[in-house]
């Protein structure tokens, strides 16, 4: 038996097919996974994320920290609530985690996933030695994410019904990337479908009755696996399959993420990634690349991509994640793509399958944006 939210009997009650994630007993569907994926393109759906690790950070020098720590720059988070999504790296400029932090009126609050929460804390609290700040997890709190069209609209419902009509006011007035205190809850409009919604964290035994309130609205419970083809039509990494310890942040489709001014800010992995931008520019690493199938078949991850460039170089690339497309009909992929010589054109690629190169388009990672395809 692995780890339970507190919404794991409510899970059950919904008849949940319920896998190990790591280490936690998780929903992977409720119904299908094609109409819990349309339900959260075309209404609203909730999911449990509960199992991911919030950790405060308080402390004089929190922001010094973290502008160390992080190679994203807490210092551009000029009010609280406001949020940044980052990658923390090793020493070698590979990706620890990926991870969003916000910024509070008493601190700072970072959201990590499940799978790393060990090494995660572990390596934070290394790096913390020298550094008046304290880090505290928070396992008391659940998350429940309610994403899609009609999502915002449900939740500020629901406070008003609460008689919290100035805190669903507040709520509609947020702007991605921000959230707002409202005593022990904590509401971001955040997510990982690509639609609009909010995550809301709140105190574990408050949890099961919200989920219950939800439902009762009309919102659909959504498990892991309509989360997984949500978020890549969405075009947003997962840990351990599109980055991990071994890749450049740049190889991930990442380097926005990264804060190269000022120049005297000094973040773990920087001198590395320094070089890394070097032989970047100069077409010697990979880049994880958007892929379209228009043909019958679904891509996979770990299916071969064979990259042939306008200097008549073959190279192969990998997918990294795949899936077929619930709203677009056709296959969709992360792929980490070879650079050709001189930063050389890439003419087309192939992914095989079972044997057979079957065509493929390079787009921008990112298919579907509030429900509609986003590349040409």
């Amino acid at each position: 038996m692995g780890m339970r939210t507190a919404l794991f009997d409510k899970h059950v009650d919904a008849g949940a097919r319920i896998v190990d994630f790591g280490g936690w007993d998780m929903p992977i569907q409720y119904d299908s996974l094609i109409n819990e994926h349309h339900a959260v393109r075309q209404h609203a759906g909730v999911f449990d994320v509960s199992h991911m690790t919030i950790v405060d950070v308080k402390g004089p020098q929190a922001e010094s920290w973290l502008r160390y720590l992080l190679a994203n720059d807490v210092a551009r988070l000029k009010e609280t609530g406001h949020a940044l999504y980052s990658g923390m790296l090793n020493e070698q400029a590979g990706v620890i985690d990926d991870l969003i932090v916000y910024r509070m009126a008493w601190g700072f609050r970072l959201v990590v996933n499940c799978g790393t929460r060990e090494k995660d804390l572990a390596w934070m609290n290394k790096q913390v030695a020298a550094y008046d700040v304290q880090l505290t997890e928070r396992p008391e709190l659940a998350i429940l994410a309610v994403q899609g069209p009609a999502a915002m609209h449900i939740v500020m419902d629901l406070l008003n019904s609460k008689g919290a009509s100035a805190e669903a006011v507040q709520v509609g007035s947020l702007k991605n990337f921000s959230g707002a205190e409202f005593g022990s809850w904590f509401i971001a409009r955040t997510g990982y479908t690509g639609e609009n919604g909010v995550e809301i964290m709140l105190p574990n035994s408050e949890a099961p009755g919200i989920w219950d309130e939800l439902l009762a609205a009309g919102v659909k419970p959504i498990g892991l696996g309509a989360r997984d083809t949500l978020r890549l039509e969405a075009g947003m990494n997962l840990y351990g399959h599109d980055m991990d310890e071994s890749i450049s942040p740049l190889s991930a489709n990442m380097g926005w993420t990264i804060a190269w001014e000022p120049a005297d800010r000094d973040f773990i992995g920087r001198s590395v990634l320094e070089n890394q931008r070097e032989a970047f520019k100069r077409g010697e690493l990979p880049v994880l690349s958007g892929l379209v199938m228009e043909e019958r078949g679904v891509l996979r991850e770990g299916l071969r991509v064979q990259c042939t460039f306008a200097d008549g170089a073959v190279k192969d690339g990998v997918i990294t994640s795949g899936t077929f497309s619930p709203t677009l009909k056709h296959g969709i992929a992360l792929a980490r793509i070879p650079s050709g010589s001189q930063n050389a054109v890439v003419e087309k690629c192939e992914v095989d399958i079972r044997g057979k190169l079957i065509p493929v388009r390079l787009v921008k990672p990112g298919f579907v944006r509030l429900g509609k395809k986003v590349f040409e």
